[in-house]
């Protein structure tokens, strides 16, 4: 899946939301807090990290790409 930047990036709580992968920023928090998120290959924790166009985000068997407009 792709997810499509119209700003120059996204952070990762507001991603989850976006794409139906959390129902409230709450969900989001928990979600990625439990370790369950993967940016790039790695374990991430930080609620409002920074994705830009290339960054991958892996949630079980969801995979996203991040890319520009």
């Amino acid at each position: 899946m792709e997810f499509r930047l119209t700003t120059e990036f996204v952070e990762l709580d507001n991603l989850l939301k976006a794409i139906d992968l959390a129902g409230s920023g709450g969900e989001a928090r928990q979600v990625i807090l439990s370790g369950a998120v993967k940016v790039n290959g790695e374990a991430e924790t930080r609620i409002r990290r920074k994705l830009r166009p290339g960054d991958r985000v892996e949630i079980g068997q969801q995979k996203v790409t991040i890319v520009a407009q």
